[in-house]
């Protein structure tokens, strides 16, 4: 001991020595502890608390209505009374309902007579507005005018342009020689002059969509091309469309969704018979057979039915564009694979010829 003490250059404390008082731990206070908590709770509870109120609203008037429509179908409720189990027998009612398909049937001419000239519309203008032009703000204001229209102004106003007896669309008519037109009456007028007033409602509104998607295209794929000697037509169809093809998916989809709960147009336009979608129901949408039997005939049950179809419908249009998008991506990532494994297999060619 004595050895090690003195080659450590210290002295042994004696054996019988007490041991000093140990230095005694600061405990927090409970102002401390308090704090601690806060800031812990603080930390991991306010990003809930800042998304709360969404997903509560979501709740309110979002996902209670959709289940408690889900219920409703079900049963037989009438406006006033007790709701009656009834099972599928709203849904196989529909199924041999020839008001159900024909409100289906409409519902799918109007959107495509609607949503087809629409897009192809919109696409030219966005096309044409990413050129610099004299005044290609004004223009841009101008295209997005219709969209801030109301929709009940604007029908009207179609409507009356539409009149079978003194409106201007048959005054233009006779001038060219042809005879009056029905647009109210007759089934396919009807629709093509509903499908007139969203066309013109939504092409600008479309048209600004692509115009961003377009500009957000890089102009290097565009020096390229003229390099190529590529002339305008062809950039657009093989630089531009391809491009944009997430975008034009996405109009696509939201343009069905649309089409799918088409109501005010048809409603305002055919009047005192709007709800029923004209005397002989030529123009009645989804829509407007789901609140025909819901606030007219007061058939509650009936009428989720038809709101439940129309969910499933816009579900299976999703899945489509989803089932698209995804063969898109694939297709356009199959040219980078193959020279991948053409590359692998040269190596293991010259790799043998090496052994």
């Amino acid at each position: 001991m004595a050895t090690s003490v003195r080659a450590t250059g210290g002295s042994a404390p004696p054996a019988d020595a007490a041991p000093g008082p140990r230095p005694r731990v600061q405990r927090p206070s409970g102002r401390s502890r308090r704090r601690s908590t806060l800031y812990r709770l603080d930390l991991k509870a306010a990003p809930y608390l800042l998304v709360a109120p969404f997903f509560l609203t979501f709740a309110a008037f979002g996902f209670f209505p959709l289940i408690y429509t889900g219920w409703l179908s079900l049963h037989r409720v009438e406006l006033g009374g007790v709701p009656q189990w009834k099972g599928m027998e709203n849904y196989s009612a529909l199924a041999t309902s020839e008001f159900f398909w024909n409100a289906l049937a409409n519902t799918f001419t109007i959107g495509v007579i609607s949503t087809v000239p629409q897009l192809l519309m919109a696409l030219g203008l966005a096309h044409l507005l990413n050129y610099k032009l004299r005044g290609r703000a004004f223009f841009r204001v101008a295209v997005l005018a219709p969209y801030a229209t109301s929709i009940a102004a604007a029908t009207l106003v179609f409507a009356q342009l539409f009149n079978t007896d003194y409106g201007l669309i048959n005054t233009v008519l006779g001038w060219a020689g042809f005879g009056p037109v029905d647009w109210e009456s007759s089934k396919w007028p009807a629709q093509i002059a509903i499908s007139v007033i969203v066309t013109w409602r939504w092409t600008g509104y479309n048209a600004l969509i692509y115009l961003a998607a377009m500009q957000a295209v890089s102009q290097d794929l565009y020096e390229a091309a003229v390099l190529d000697g590529a002339s305008r037509w062809r950039q657009f169809l093989s630089v531009t469309i391809p491009s944009i093809r997430p975008t034009i998916l996405f109009t696509v989809v939201v343009s069905t969704i649309g089409a799918t709960q088409l109501f005010g147009e048809p409603m305002l336009f055919g009047g005192s018979v709007g709800i029923s979608g004209g005397s002989g129901n030529q123009f009645q949408t989804l829509s407007l057979l789901m609140y025909e039997k819901g606030w007219v005939t007061g058939a509650l049950g009936q009428a989720s039915a038809i709101a439940w179809v129309m969910l499933l419908l816009l579900l299976l249009v999703g899945g489509l564009q989803a089932l698209v998008s995804r063969w898109h991506r694939d297709h356009d990532r199959a040219p980078d694979r193959a020279p991948t494994r053409s590359r692998s297999r040269a190596g293991r060619t010259r790799t043998k010829a090496g052994s």
